[in-house]
């Protein structure tokens, strides 16, 4: 019997994200990224509508109820601003005044709003590097839902809100899979526990990625980990669409699946393991169906594209 993995994937060409895949993932992240914009451009627009009661930029400081954003529009984030003084802040708004706004004249409130949605421009990118992660777990999730629905698999599930805390399957599933920390089910007598970011003590570090034999009081709040014979498979997930990164990510992913295998060698011999990546070049793909032949790396999936992606999440159904 073939391996589950060559069901869509027959060469490592067949993993390499196509340009296609790459646009649509860049334009996917942009609209993203404009959809979580929405408050900073409404912000900006009551900032400017407040600060408008202001003649001249020195009357800003008269104005108690812009005293954050006049802070924003200085520079300062809002972890710089932990570390200041009332002074401190006093005299960036006085030298935001003086060296930017007094000279851009009539226009002075503008100047303020451009330089606060600079900032929070600023912050929003970080912020949407540190969701990129988010997301393809997000898509992940959802794939095996929609997997689990189609093969009237029953679930619950855990809240990253409340990690302690098991879930019945709800009526309409819409949007869980923002705040999805583990699912757990039972096919064919077997029961599973998939669950994201979890250290795990013989790895001694992250994992994305974590199945378990086990039910859902074994869990334990993820408690499981103590547990290593129960781990069934561990994989690396990296979501980012950026072909310059791709290979670093790789490498990142590549590593932590080495420290995995030589971590559980001893206490679990036949754990599996699986790289899921929307970011794959050549080389790369290259490198990771050698794994896939020789049986170091037990499944692969571009998650860019559907069928393969979806055939991952029935393969962590069924092992």
């Amino acid at each position: 019997m073939a391996e589950h993995y060559k069901k869509y994937i027959k060469s490592a060409d067949d993993l390499v994200t196509s340009c296609e895949q790459t646009r649509a993932g860049f334009i996917a992240f942009a609209l993203e990224k404009n959809r979580r914009s929405t408050p900073y451009i409404e912000s900006a627009k009551s900032f400017k509508i407040l600060a408008s009661e202001a003649k001249t930029p020195k009357e800003l400081l008269l104005i108690n109820n812009i005293r954050p954003s006049l802070l924003t529009a200085a520079g300062l984030s809002d972890k710089a601003l932990n570390h200041l003084t009332e002074a401190d802040k006093d005299k960036a708004i006085n030298e935001l005044i003086e060296n930017f706004l007094e000279p851009a004249g009539e226009h002075f409130v503008d100047e303020a709003v451009y330089r606060y949605l600079l900032i929070k421009g600023d912050s929003l990118g970080g912020s949407m590097r540190n969701l990129v992660g988010a997301i393809s777990q997000q898509k992940l999730v959802r794939t095996l839902l929609s997997n689990m629905d189609v093969m009237g698999i029953e679930y619950s599930w855990i809240d990253t809100n409340n990690p302690r805390v098991w879930i019945a399957q709800p009526n309409d599933d819409y949007a869980i899979e923002n705040n999805l920390k583990a699912i757990g089910w039972t096919k064919e007598g077997n029961n599973r526990v998939l669950s994201f970011n979890l250290s795990i003590p013989v790895v001694g570090k992250n994992v994305d990625i974590c199945l378990f034999d086990c039910s859902l009081d074994d869990y334990n709040g993820g408690k499981v980990v103590q547990t290593p014979e129960k781990l069934i498979m561990l994989g690396e997930l990296k979501g980012g669409i950026d072909p310059a990164g791709a290979d670093e990510h790789w490498k990142t992913a590549n590593s932590a699946l080495g420290r995995i295998r030589v971590g559980c060698s001893e206490v679990n011999p036949q754990l599996k393991t699986s790289f899921v990546g929307a970011a794959i070049e050549n080389s790369m793909a290259s490198e990771i169906w050698t794994q896939l032949e020789k049986g170091i790396l037990s499944h692969a999936a571009n998650m860019t594209v559907d069928n393969q992606l979806i055939n991952y999440c029935d393969w962590l159904l069924t092992i």
